[in-house]
């Protein structure tokens, strides 16, 4: 009895650790390709060296920050353990080397930014979970913020307005992947639901900028009745 109480403990150590590997393995792939898209955005802005790496840096872990202090996990990961701080920097000092390569692809800003996406989508709606937090609007609501919040962090501080903010299908790619997590954690075990997630989020962002799937934009010019079922005068 004693000894397959030990193996079955183990066998819960051991998929707690894949577990844990997976969540690391898609942590870092976030917090690179973030960094790349805001070392390429800084860089296309003509920003100086410094301005560079402070802008791939807080495009890579701010998203997390805000993550950490939604859910109480204080003071924030990248605060406590240096090593996103460091591998964002790393693949920022990367980019300046490789910048001139890179920019002959035409997507290669967003094509980054949907992988960081994917990946900080899965990353935080698994960690909503297993801080105890099991409900879907939180669950969704962590890995928007998570997702978006360096995005939004690195278009405001070059003075643009953030592609959740346009007619860019962004923000609801989150939700979906982050909705698969929730409800697939039922049906599969392991990383399953942590590579679906990631996957489609992914997936549906890469596909919005292939085909250029974007919601309707409603401007003063605009034939539409925005408001009252009244025209504006026209």
């Amino acid at each position: 009895m004693i000894k397959l109480t030990n193996v079955l403990a183990a066998d819960y150590t051991q998929k707690e650790d894949d577990v844990m590997t997976a969540w690391s393995i898609f942590e870092i792939m976030g917090i690179i390709a973030f960094a790349v898209s805001g070392a390429l955005t800084g860089i296309q802005k003509r920003l100086d060296v410094f301005g560079v790496l402070v802008l791939a840096v807080t495009t890579a872990i701010g998203g997390g920050v805000l993550r950490d202090a939604i859910i109480g996990n204080t003071p924030p990961l990248t605060f406590r353990d240096p090593t996103f701080f460091i591998i964002s920097a790393l693949a920022t000092i990367a980019v300046f080397f490789t910048y001139r390569w890179l920019d002959r692809f035409k997507y290669t800003i967003q094509i980054f930014d949907a992988i960081g996406l994917g990946a900080f989508t899965a990353t935080s709606a698994k960690l909503a979970l297993q801080h105890n937090l099991d409900s879907l609007l939180i669950v969704t609501t962590v890995a928007v913020i998570t997702g978006i919040g360096g995005s939004v962090m690195r278009d405001v501080f070059v003075k643009e307005i953030p592609y959740v903010f346009r007619q860019e299908v962004y923000a609801i790619t989150t939700i979906v992947g982050a909705m698969a997590l929730y409800y697939s954690q039922a049906y599969f075990a392991g990383n399953i639901p942590l590579y679906l997630c990631f996957c489609i989020t992914t997936g549906l962002r890469i596909c919005c900028i292939k085909y250029g799937w974007n919601f309707p934009v409603l401007g003063m010019d605009s034939k539409r009745t925005v408001s009252g079922g009244r025209d504006s005068g026209r």
